[in-house]
């Protein structure tokens, strides 16, 4: 609910801070005290038109400020609004900066105007279809919930039906280049990852085979010759020398070891073969592995992932028309579903449109629309992801005149309280609920049972009425009245609860204009006593 509304610099209002409740709030006031502007500020929160001209003589920007809780889930958002006289409005979600947009989104959850607005979400066909299916409950929700689900599957297989390919061409063309890609690859060959590096290394022996025996044999000689020998002698001098038996030792295993190092210097070299033959065959290999890597990954595994994937793929085209002919079994049961459950969607839709304009028309004569048609109308329409209906609130606000929507074939006041009658049909709705002009053109039992209406609906949502009738404001949980006062040669809007005695002579005002009048005073007292008593019931 909206908790606290804060205004400045818009329009009349210098600056006004409302605390507000739950419940009928009723704004009053004269002509001319700016009870409208208290609405044109609600809606500038909720992402209306921002106009400059709206902004007070002499200020530099209008500001508007709204506080709403969540007493339920106990959290609460600040939303503003600040229209400069000069440039382009700015939004706040929090304190934080935010585009009108995003305003708006949070506002329509939070706020519903009715009267001359253009934020009414109810007019909307979108959501007087959803609002359609909340009245009807269980059928229309588990059928939608339903047709959403064929929707899904059919969705699905038509998916899967593009992922087969494309034309019969397309799909040759592709089947081809697929078949010569694996041939490609199963003619390589390759068995090991590692292959391409254990070829690097060989190619690097066989490139230079000479020289690498020149010089293992060179290096044979040097460690078997005088090397080997010089260790050898040194291990003599020192036998049978107890105290250099250390010594010794190590002698001998360093010759042990440089005749080791011989041997496989002379094995090494032995093994290493001039082969310009085998040389050629291994630098093939790497430039084909190269030119394989160059086409299907960085790496022969990839190459080979590759090649898999590719021969997975053979088998789903080479399969096509079967699986094809399936899929398309499938698209056709899940279309007959689609279609099956969309009609049984706008039969749960229909059998509830006209217990809701039954509804809705009794509330319309208890608001002094006697003559007044309201009419749900259900007509098939393109399919979407919320059925495939159309559904439209027409109202005939006159005698003679056929249905129409409700922007167009009602004034303010009409559709006000055409709006009020919807709302109290309906079970959901934004917390808050804002109603201009409702009782625009009314009096005597048609304003009591305006006022009645709306208390009514104040006990289920936060309701704020601009009313000019007493038999309204009688009805409100809390009332604020709106005057005109002039201070320094200017003139500013002043809003504050009125209780108690002050009420009462409220109340008298908008009787008879005459705050003494003892006339006026009683039939004031009478109303309220008469509007509690209604209440309570």
């Amino acid at each position: 609910m909206l908790a606290e509304l804060r205004v400045e610099g818009l329009g009349i209002i210098d600056e006004l801070t409302l605390v507000l409740s739950p419940g009928l709030t009723a704004i009053t006031g004269e002509t001319g005290a700016g009870k409208t502007l208290l609405v044109e500020a609600v809606e500038l929160l909720v992402g209306g038109r921002a106009d400059s001209a709206r902004v007070r003589r002499g200020a530099p920007e209008a500001r508007v400020e709204g506080r709403f809780v969540d007493s339920e889930r106990d959290e609460e958002v600040v939303l503003a609004r600040v229209v400069p006289a000069e440039g382009r409005s700015r939004a706040y979600v929090d304190g934080r900066l935010a585009a009108v947009g995003e305003l708006a989104a949070i506002g329509t959850r939070l706020v519903d105007l009715h009267g001359q607005h253009a934020h009414q979400s109810l007019l909307d066909p979108v959501v007087q279809r959803a609002a359609l299916d909340r009245f009807a409950g269980p059928p229309a929700v588990e059928a939608l919930a339903a047709y959403r689900a064929a929707r899904a599957e059919a969705a699905r297989v038509e998916q899967a039906l593009g992922a087969l390919g494309g034309d019969g061409r397309a799909r040759a063309r592709e089947l081809d280049l697929l078949r010569y890609q694996v041939d490609e690859i199963e003619a390589a060959g390759i068995r090991d990852p590692g292959e391409d590096a254990a070829l690097e290394a060989e190619e690097v022996l066989l490139a230079d085979a000479a020289s690498h025996r020149e010089a293992l044999l060179a290096a044979q000689l040097a460690v078997e010759g005088a090397v080997l020998d010089g260790v050898g002698a040194a291990a003599g001098a020192l036998a049978g020398r107890p105290p250099f038996a250390d010594l010794e030792h190590r002698a001998r295993a360093l010759q042990a070891e440089l005749a080791e190092l011989g041997r496989d210097l002379r094995t090494t070299g032995e093994a290493v073969v001039v082969d310009p033959g085998r040389l050629d065959d291994v630098q093939a290999r790497r430039r084909q592995l190269r030119e394989l890597g160059r086409k299907y990954g960085e790496t022969l595994e990839e190459v080979i992932a590759y090649g898999g994937e590719a021969a997975r793929r053979i088998s789903e085209l080479e399969g096509f028309e079967e699986r094809a002919a399936a899929l398309e079994r499938e698209r056709e049961e899940a279309l007959d579903l689609v279609e099956r459950v969309a009609g049984d969607l706008r039969a749960a839709r229909r059998a509830v449109a006209e217990p809701l304009a039954v509804a809705v028309e009794a509330h319309l004569r208890e608001l002094a629309m006697p003559a007044a048609r309201f009419v749900v109308e259900v007509e098939p329409g393109p399919a979407g992801e919320d059925g495939a209906d159309r559904v439209a609130f027409l109202l005939s606000a006159n005698a003679g005149e056929p249905p129409g929507p409700l922007t167009r074939v009602a004034s303010g006041g009409e559709l006000s309280r055409a709006m009020l009658a919807v709302r109290l049909v309906l079970a959901e709705a934004p917390p808050t609920l804002v109603f201009d002009e409702v009782d625009a053109g009314l009096g005597g039992e048609a304003g009591v049972a305006v006022g009645r209406l709306l208390a009514e609906l104040g006990r289920r949502h936060q309701v704020l009425c601009v009313t000019h009738l007493a038999q309204v404001a009688a009805f409100a949980d809390l009332q604020v009245e709106v005057t005109k006062e002039e201070a320094g040669g200017r003139t500013a809007t002043r809003a504050r609860p009125v209780a108690g005695e002050e009420r009462v002579v409220a109340l008298s005002r908008m009787l008879a204009g005459l705050e003494s009048s003892a006339h006026a005073r009683a039939h004031a007292q009478e109303l309220l006593t008469a509007a509690q008593r209604g209440t309570s019931r």
